[in-house]
């Protein structure tokens, strides 16, 4: 469906959806506050083109409205539902071969496919990025809607991968520039589980940040899923898409994302968050 988010804004600003902040704006607290006044009016996504101290955009308030939710994913969620009820009864496609044997052709979308020359290129720095703080005690600025990819110790296979949304700090306190940055996590989440392991198996805690790509892939970091299906499986159906990555130096890299921020966490090491 979107093989961007590119792609994705260019559709919401042909229907309507999209409105483009071109005069300078601050990453301190000022977007953050354009953006909550927009979305409590049920407004449009947020394409800020002009951010203080950054060359890049950032796009807010994609799924600030349940209408569109519902537009993002109009073709491909009757496909989710569909493959969904394949799945609890698969003599459905004998039985009802028209009705349901055009969705379970679409079920190749479900499989991750890699290539072999990533389509990111261009390296940036950490401090590059919009650095976007929402509250005045906020311990620095996050990345917002971050796909996190984790593997458990010595896997190579993305199907027992955990793709999980965790609030991603760029910097403050006493982290070193360009060189450390925090995730915040919940130790009984999906990368929780993997951390333990880690801690356990003492190899290098390798993990791949995704910031941006389709809409499906940020829902689907936080998409309560039945147990053992892969979050990469559901991006792929609900973008009508395959999610497409590289494998470069030890760290999977998504094909469709904005950026990539790929480094190894030390499980024994923890920093505040808060201003010091």
């Amino acid at each position: 469906m979107y093989s961007s988010l590119k792609d994705c804004v260019l559709d919401l600003e042909s229907t309507q959806q999209l409105l483009r902040i071109q005069f300078e704006v601050d990453p301190y607290l000022e977007m953050a506050e354009i953006h909550r006044r927009i979305h409590a009016a049920h407004g449009p996504a947020i394409l800020f083109e002009n951010i203080k101290g950054t060359r890049f955009p950032a796009l807010s308030n994609l799924y600030g409205t349940k209408e569109r939710v519902d537009y993002l994913f109009s073709k491909t969620l009757p496909i989710v539902k569909a493959l969904g009820i394949l799945r609890d009864d698969p003599m459905k496609a004998l039985k009802q071969p028209g009705k349901y044997l055009p969705f379970a052709l679409k079920a190749r979308f479900a499989v991750p496919r890699k290539k072999t020359k990533s389509q990111l290129n261009h390296l940036c720095k950490i401090s590059d990025l919009p650095k976007i703080l929402s509250w005045p005690k906020d311990g620095g600025p996050f990345v917002l809607l971050p796909q996190v990819l984790s593997l458990p110790p010595g896997s190579t296979d993305l199907m027992k991968s955990n793709l999980g949304m965790y609030r991603i700090q760029l910097s403050g306190n006493d982290y070193i520039t360009n060189q450390e940055i925090g995730l915040h996590y919940q130790i009984h989440r999906g990368i929780g589980v993997h951390h333990q392991q880690y801690i356990e198996s003492k190899t290098p805690f390798k993990i791949s940040i995704f910031i941006g790509g389709p809409p499906s892939h940020a829902l689907s970091a936080i998409f309560p899923l039945p147990e053992g299906m892969s979050e990469l499986t559901f991006a792929g159906l609900l973008n009508g898409n395959r999610f497409t990555y590289t494998y470069r130096d030890g760290y999977y890299i998504s094909n469709q994302a904005d950026f990539v921020i790929t480094g190894s966490v030390d499980p024994a090491l923890k920093k505040p968050e808060e201003w010091v």
